[in-house]
Parts: structure tokens; sequence; C-alpha cells
């Protein structure tokens, strides 16, 4: 066995390459490597607002975070706007969570990247699933979220 010297790297450039999860995709990329189940799936611009209104409500610890935080607080009655990555595999990991969304009138969206949704929800780690909770700090940004969420038509 040869040892192979690793190459050091700088925490702020480390930093930044977990943060940008790699060389940046294009949306069309991201959207290449969706799963069979997501839709309804946000446009290019909703995605971008939702990430924003993550972050938002990640600075206030507004938010659930992955698939059996989410699923406990649906079936707690939490309201608010549950995202779902579009690119998680396997689908059996989350492929319940929109028809529980549905049963309880929550509106939901995928959106194409686990790498981006975790990196916005302030976490090193790549997240598929979150519930934005409503909150007066960033109340104007989730109601124009929830609304287009809302009009997203929903799959058949």
């Amino acid at each position: 066995m040869t040892k192979v010297k690793k190459e050091k790297v700088s925490d702020g450039e480390e930093a930044a390459a977990v943060e940008a999860g790699g060389p940046e995709r294009s949306y069309a990329e991201l959207v290449a490597h969706l799963n069979s189940i997501a839709q309804p799936l946000a446009s290019r611009k909703l995605s971008k607002k939702l990430y924003k209104c993550v972050k938002k409500a990640a600075k206030g610890k507004n938010i659930r975070r992955g698939v059996k935080e989410v699923q406990k607080f649906i079936n707690k009655g939490e309201r608010g706007i549950v995202v779902l990555a579009g690119d998680t595999q396997p689908i059996d990991v989350y492929s319940h969570l929109p028809v529980m969304c549905e049963d309880r009138n929550l509106p939901y969206a995928y959106i194409p990247s686990k790498v981006d949704l975790g990196s916005s929800a302030g976490s090193k780690r790549p997240t598929c699933a979150i519930l934005i909770k409503p909150h007066t700090d960033y109340q104007d940004a989730y109601d124009e979220c929830l609304d287009e969420v809302s009009h997203l038509p929903k799959p058949l």
C-alpha cells in the first residue's frame, strides 16, 4: 500500500467549495437529474425565491429540516410550505410526503437540488425536505412563495 499525500486546502477555500456544492451547475443541468415523482417542479424564478425564503427562515430558526422532522410536524398539524428536493435517490425515502401534504392541504413544491436546499438552510449537508413556517420577520417573502406554490399544478 502506498501513501498518498493529501493536498492542504485552507479553511476558506474548503468552505467555499462546500457552500457552492462543487462547480456551479445551471438550472437545466439540475433538472436533467430529477427523479420521476418531482411534480410540481418550481420554476427557476420560484426556486430562487424559495431558497431566499428558506435562508431567511433558517436565520430565525423557523424551519423543519429532514424527512423525519418534516413528517413529524406535518402529523402534528404544523402549517407552512414544504420544499422537497427533486434529485433525491431512492425516491422511497420521501415519496409519502406529497400525499401527506395533499391530505392536510399544505402547499408543496420540488426544487432541483438537495445540495442547494441544504446550503440555503445553513447546513453543510444536503437536505431533501424542509418545512418553512410562517413568521412576521419574512412575511412578505413567505406570502409571495405561498401564493406561487399554491398555484402550481398538482400531479394527477
